[in-house]
C-alpha cells in the first residue's frame, strides 16, 4: 500500500557531497551502507551534488535527490542552499546521517540543525583541514555544531577527529570501521589475469591504487620500486591511477587483455635489440595504433602540443624502464571487476598516500588475501593491527599533517617483504580471515543499523 510503513522500517536520509556514479571512498561507503539498508527493509534517500553523468534517480532501491550546490563555509557556498535545507528539515526522516565536514551537505545545515525532526548522526571523516590556517574559524565554531548531533561515528580510535571530539567533551559516539564488500571479494582468483599481463606465476606483481597521482604518493611508490632489490626476479608494478592520468601518459595499458600482453612482449623484444627508447617509438607508432591503445606523453589542443601528465612520475617510470632490470610499471585505470582481480592476484599492495582517514584500499587488500605495505597515514597502523594483514613503514608528518616517506626506507621494507614470499602469504591469509570475520560491509551495516535505531527511538521519545 502507498504510504504504508512497517513499524520496524526507518526512513533514512544520507547526505554526502558525491554519490554514484561518481567514484571515491565517500561514495563507496555510502553506497554499500545504503543498498544494504534497503535490502533490510528501510527507505533510504541520498541527498548529493547533481552531476551530468547521473541519468537515474533510483539506484538499487536507493532514492537520489540532487542539488546544484558547491563549496563549503570556509570558502563560500553557492547554489540552491534553501531548497536543500527545506528538503532535509521537512522530510520527516527518522534518521539523517551526514558524512564529512568541510563540504556543503554538512556546512549548509549548521543554521537549521535544530529544525531537523529525526535523529541526527554525523561522520566527521577525519577533519583533513584541521591544521590549515584558512579553516581556523571553522574549527573554532565546530564544537557547538557537533553537540547538536545525537551521535557521532568515527572510523578510528586514535585520529585527529576523535581526539578533537574528546578534547571538547563529546561522548555520544561509536567507532565503526570501514570494510570491503563480501560480494565483490567473494570471487575466485582468475588464473588468466597474470597471463593477460604477460606474467609468469613466479613473477612479482605489486599493486597500488588511487588518484590524484601526487597526493596518493605514486611518485614515491615509483621511486621506491626503482631502487628496491628483488634479486633479479621479474617485477611489475600495476599503478591504477584513475582516468585523469591514464590515456595521457606513456606507457599506458588502459584495459587488460591480449593487447596488454602483446604490448609488453613486443616492448621487451625490441628493447633487448634496439634499446628502450627505440622500442617505445616502435611500439607507439606501430602495433599500438593497430590495437587502438592511445599512448603518448602529450595531447594536442588547437594544434598545439600540451604537456598533460605528471612529469615527475613519468620521469621515474622512464628511469625504471631504462634500467633494463626486469622491472616495469603498468599505468592503468582498470574496470572495477578487473581491479578486484588485481587485488586477488597481486603479491603485495603498496601504499604511500600523503593524507587519508581510513583508507578503503587497505581493507580491500585484506579482502583479496593480499598483504599490504603502507605508510602510517590515517589509521593505517590500526588497520594493520585489526586485520593482521599488513606491515607499516615508518614515515614523518609535516606541520599540516601530511605524511611523507623516505623512499629509500620504503624500498628497503619492500625488498624485505618481497623476498619472503612465505611471510607474505601468511600475512595475506590472516588478513583475509580477519576481514571475513569483522570487516565485511554486511557486518558493518548491522552496526550502523543499531546506531540508527537508537537515535531514532531517542528522537521519538
Amino acid at each position: 500500500m502507498d504510504g504504508f510503513k512497517r513499524r520496524d522500517e526507518m526512513k533514512i536520509l544520507f547526505c554526502c557531497e558525491f554519490y554514484a556514479p561518481s567514484v571515491g571512498g565517500v561514495q563507496e561507503v555510502m553506497r554499500q551502507l545504503a543498498e544494504r539498508l534497503v535490502v533490510r527493509g528501510h527507505s533510504v534517500t541520498v541527498a548529493t551534488t547533481a552531476i551530468p553523468t547521473r541519468e537515474f534517480k533510483d539506484l538499487n532501491g536507493v532514492q537520489i535527490q540532487e542539488f546544484s550546490i558547491s563549496g563549503n563555509l570556509a570558502n563560500g557556498m553557492k547554489g540552491d542552499l534553501e531548497g536543500y535545507r527545506q528538503f532535509v528539515t521537512a522530510g520527516a526522516f527518522d534518521v539523517v546521517m551526514i558524512k564529512a565536514a568541510q563540504q556543503w551537505t554538512f556546512d549548509a545545515l549548521w543554521s537549521v540543525l535544530s529544525r531537523i525532526p529525526g535523529g541526527k548522526v554525523f561522520i566527521p571523516c577525519g577533519f583533513s583541514c584541521l591544521y590549515e590556517p584558512a579553516y581556523a574559524d571553522y574549527f573554532r565554531e565546530l564544537p557547538v555544531i557537533l553537540r547538536q548531533f545525537d551521535h557521532l561515528i568515527f572510523y578510528a580510535s586514535e585520529y585527529r577527529d576523535i581526539l578533537f571530539a574528546r578534547q571538547h567533551g563529546l561522548t555520544d559516539f561509536s567507532i565503526i570501521p570501514n570494510g570491503a564488500s563480501e560480494v565483490e571479494f567473494g570471487v575466485t582468483p582468475d588464473p588468466s589475469f597474470r597471463l593477460r599481463f604477460g606474467l609468469c606465476d613466479q613473477d612479482l606483481l605489486f599493486l597500488t591504487v588511487g588518484s590524484p597521482a601526487r597526493m596518493k604518493g605514486h611518485c614515491e611508490i615509483a621511486e621506491a620500486f626503482s631502487s628496491a632489490d628483488f634479486f633479479g626476479c621479474p617485477a611489475t608494478l600495476l599503478l591504477n591511477a584513475g582516468a585523469s592520468l591514464v590515456g595521457q601518459t606513456s606507457p599506458v595499458v588502459p584495459s587488460i587483455g591480449v593487447k596488454s600482453w602483446e604490448y609488453w612482449r613486443i616492448l621487451r623484444e625490441t628493447s633487448e635489440k634496439d634499446g628502450f627508447m627505440s622500442a617505445m617509438i616502435y611500439v607507439e607508432h606501430g602495433i599500438l595504433n593497430k590495437m587502438g591503445i592511445r599512448v603518448g606523453r602529450y595531447a594536442r589542443i588547437n594544434g598545439e602540443r600540451q604537456n598533460t601528465v605528471n612529469d615527475d612520475l613519468m620521469a621515474v617510470i622512464d628511469k625504471i624502464h631504462n634500467q633494463r632490470s626486469g622491472k616495469r610499471v603498468v599505468l592503468t585505470d582498470l574496470p572495477r571487476a578487473d581491479l578486484v582481480q588485481a587485488y586477488v592476484n597481486a603479491d603485495l599492495f603498496v601504499f604511500a598516500s600523503y593524507v587519508e582517514y581510513s583508507p578503503l584500499v587497505l581493507f580491500e587488500s585484506a579482502a583479496g588475501g593480499t598483504p599490504f605495505l603502507s605508510v602510517p597515514v590515517g589509521n593505517a597502523e590500526e588497520i594493520a593491527k585489526w586485520t593482521g594483514g599488513g606491515v607499516i613503514c615508518p614515515a614523518s608528518q609535516d606541520e599540516r599533517g601530511y605524511t611523507k616517506v623516505d623512499t629509500r626506507v620504503f624500498a628497503e621494507r619492500w625488498s624485505r617483504l618481497a623476498n619472503n614470499r612465505t611471510y607474505m602469504r601468511q600475512l595475506g591469509e590472516v588478513g583475509k580471515q580477519n576481514w571475513a570475520a569483522r570487516f565485511t560491509w554486511e557486518k558493518i551495516a548491522s552496526q550502523y543499523e543499531s546506531v540508527f535505531r537508537k537515535v531514532a527511538n531517542y528522537a521519538r521519545a
